[in-house]
């Protein structure tokens, strides 16, 4: 009898050491990154040859050919967005090919960029329209609610290429560092920052969209000198370029946005701070039209503004892939998902829209206990 108990405990004590060893690690830190308006086409199809031929979009046609333009989707997806298909899709997950019936949405109304990104943060489809002017976001972000949390109060901040995102996350009510638009960054001697805003200063003309790249290297700076455990990213110049008709620098900024993604994910692996314990989730605030003659525009009346995608990569995730089966999400679930991979709640007055569900996500070998007859074989 003593035997069969030792036995037991023994099989006990293994069982419950490799579910710890085999169940997916926890991210102690989480990483929101956008870019605006960026199509689902073009992530999963790459370049759209019917568009890159048409010189009211392009420049020059044949140059870009050259840069973007292939023979298949695959081929094209790759020339465009390297690091994406070739890390992000290996390593982690990616959804909303609607070739395949995998699909992401928006939940709210309007398809525009304030109630997408109000979505996103607060995973909440506010019903009251949001116009992307300056106005005080009455809904609580999961950013602002972890930053009231002891383990992330002071390690929650946010660098966004638009100008209207301090609103977005309500700053002064919140107390979140947002640096948007042109907004100076905090030099106190930081000369990478005092470079960073000199550049600023010598923008002739300064829109309400910052050029990404100096949003990069202001959150870089702080990423490297702050590590902060959870950081929003938005880079907006894909939406700019696709406003202006300008298919050939939409492309050439998804192609930098790329590489800026795998700069920003080497920069985590290589810092002991975030090394194997960070997670990226890399989405879009509203898609565009569907058609060669609409995919500049976006709203409730243009068919495929609604239509999202979204890619995660790090701790917690499993290499699942690009998803090839049906499945509906929403860009709503994100903010509750940050919180899951993160180990906390998010709870607030207004709904939340439920956590993803990551099927890929490794699980332990017994969710609970070995099976009986696992044990008495073992016994025996």
């Amino acid at each position: 009898m003593k035997s069969v108990s030792l036995c037991l405990l023994m099989f006990s004590t293994f069982c419950c050491l490799f579910a710890k060893a085999q169940s997916p690690s926890q991210a102690g830190n989480v990483f929101i990154i956008t870019t605006d308006g960026f199509r689902w086409q073009e992530i999963f199809s790459g370049a759209d040859p019917a568009i890159l031929s048409n010189t009211n979009y392009v420049s020059d046609t044949l140059l870009m050919q050259q840069f973007y333009g292939d023979s298949t989707a695959e081929l094209r997806r790759q020339k465009l967005m390297p690091f994406f298909w070739n890390v992000i899709a290996k390593k982690g997950q990616v959804y909303g090919n609607r070739l395949y019936g995998s699909k992401v949405n928006v939940s709210n109304f309007y398809k525009i960029s304030y109630p997408g990104y109000n979505e996103i943060l607060t995973g909440y489809a506010d019903p009251r329209f949001i116009p992307n002017s300056p106005k005080q976001n009455r809904n609580i972000t999961i950013l602002e609610h972890l930053n009231t949390l002891d383990a992330y109060k002071g390690k929650v901040a946010a660098f966004c290429s638009w100008n209207i995102f301090p609103y977005i996350f309500n700053e002064k009510r919140s107390h979140i560092p947002v640096n948007g638009g042109y907004e100076m960054l905090d030099e106190e001697g930081d000369t990478t920052n005092m470079i960073i805003n000199q550049a600023q200063k010598n923008v002739a003309k300064k829109r309400h969209t910052r050029y990404d790249q100096l949003t990069f290297l202001g959150a870089k700076e702080y990423i490297t000198t702050h590590h902060p455990k959870v950081l929003m990213l938005a880079l907006g110049e894909t939406d700019e370029y696709a406003h202006e008709g300008r298919y050939d620098l939409y492309l050439q900024q998804a192609n930098a946005v790329d590489k800026m993604l795998a700069e920003l994910w080497y920069l985590v692996q290589t810092d002991d701070f975030y090394k194997n314990n960070t997670t990226f989730i890399i989405t879009t605030d509203h898609g565009r039209g569907s058609k060669k003659d609409t995919w500049a525009n976006h709203n409730l009346f243009v068919k495929g503004s609604g239509e999202t995608w979204m890619a995660l990569l790090g701790a917690g995730i499993a290499p699942g892939g690009e998803e090839r089966t049906a499945g509906q999400l929403y860009q709503k679930q994100v903010a509750s998902t940050v919180a899951l991979l993160l180990g906390e709640n998010f709870e607030t007055k207004h709904t939340v829209g439920k956590p993803l569900t990551l099927q890929h996500i490794q699980q332990p070998m017994f969710n609970s206990k070995p099976p009986v007859a696992t044990i008495a074989a073992i016994v025996k």
